[in-house]
């Protein structure tokens, strides 16, 4: 692996088919709570893709790393392992009971201002420059123009604080586990995707069965809206998610929170018939001059390798 991150037109590509699988995640997860317990959705989740992560991952040797792992290289995959989904997942379930859906978007597009500095400081090639610092300012202020106030406002209940502490803390899971995953050595990406999605199922079975006990027997549809969620916004976006930030560095992965609110506002307006914000292109305006502000330099380079 380059110590300095690697921007290709592949990078774009996937941090765009990401944003759009991720923001329909809500709409699936939506129906799957009709009948599932948020627990349980999170577990079912990281064991189905586990399940079919895993014959994959066969195929290819069962291989993972490239020379003999260190004992804190151990440690860090079983780190991230918890840190990119068991942990986080928990904390927004929990969370998202006494804070508003609104302030929970708002702290998960906050996940890329917590990756701008970690990664100043402990990723090669990631310095955090004036530019950047800007751009990212701008990307976030339109997710929350896209949300609304009413993102801030209180619910009322006793636990709001800690709900809203709980989801801050799931953004810096994702923040941390993206820095930490940056600076393995030399690993297969499929045989770590894989070994996360174990490790997130180790966790988050037995804490499903202690919080919310035995699931119940799902309906045909409620089954398809979890097979979905297993296949394709954790399974496939999980080894997606490696593959990027393995490449192109966290920070650029990190450009996926911004998109994420949008694709959730489109496509619930597309599919649930849900009115479209006002704010929306203003919003727009704002995470595209964002983006393009803080990888300035990864269009300049991408433009240069273009010309004949």
């Amino acid at each position: 692996m380059s110590d300095v991150p690697t921007i290709t037109k592949s990078s774009w590509l996937l941090i765009l088919l990401l944003a759009f699988i991720w923001g329909g995640t809500f709409l699936v997860t939506e129906i799957a709570l009709t009948e599932m317990p948020p627990f349980w959705i999170a577990a079912t989740r990281v064991g189905l893709a586990a399940t079919v992560m895993i014959p994959i991952w066969g195929l290819r040797g069962f291989r993972l790393f490239t020379t003999p792992p260190t004992r804190a290289d151990l440690a860090a995959v079983i780190f991230i392992g918890a840190a990119s989904s068991a942990v986080p997942f928990s904390l927004l379930a929990w969370g998202q009971q006494y804070v508003t859906s609104g302030f929970a978007g708002v702290t998960m597009a906050a996940t890329a201002l917590i990756i701008l500095p970690l990664a100043h400081f402990f990723v090669p090639g990631e310095a955090m420059s004036p530019r950047k610092a800007i751009g990212f300012s701008l990307g976030f202020l339109g997710v929350v123009i896209l949300i609304g106030a009413q993102a801030f406002e209180s619910t009322g209940t006793a636990l709001e604080t800690q709900g809203r502490l709980a989801c801050l803390a799931a953004a810096g899971c994702y923040a941390t586990s993206s820095i930490i995953m940056r600076r393995l050595p030399a690993i297969d990406a499929i045989g770590l995707a894989t070994i996360l999605l174990i490790i997130a199922t180790f966790i988050t079975i037995p804490m499903a069965l202690t919080i919310e006990g035995l699931p119940p027997r799902p309906s045909p549809p409620i089954l398809a809206a979890l097979a979905f969620l297993g296949l394709l916004p954790t399974a496939a976006a999980n080894f997606l998610r490696v593959v990027v930030i393995r490449s192109a560095g966290p920070v650029f992965m990190s450009l996926v929170n911004y998109q994420v609110p949008v694709w959730s506002v489109c496509l619930g307006a597309l599919v649930l018939n849900e009115p479209l914000p006002p704010s929306l292109l203003y919003a727009m305006v704002l995470i595209l001059a964002g983006v393009a502000l803080s990888q300035y330099g990864a269009f300049r380079r991408l433009l240069t390798r273009a010309r004949p």
